[in-house]
């Protein structure tokens, strides 16, 4: 049984497109890049929160 850590075959293969994507980005592209990364996943982050704490 897979856990949850462990990525699929298709989200490997989504990794290695987006390595070889983020590896064009110029520094200012990658910075802007990561910052929207790390702000869609403190959104995704206060989802599962409010969801846990008020299941319907």
């Amino acid at each position: 049984m897979e856990t949850p850590a462990n990525l699929s075959l298709e989200q490997q293969f989504k990794l290695e497109v987006l390595q070889k994507e983020v590896k064009r980005l110029s520094q200012e592209e990658a910075q802007a890049y990561l910052i929207e990364l790390m702000r869609q996943n403190m959104v995704k982050d206060n989802l599962l929160k409010h969801w846990i704490k008020n299941p319907q």
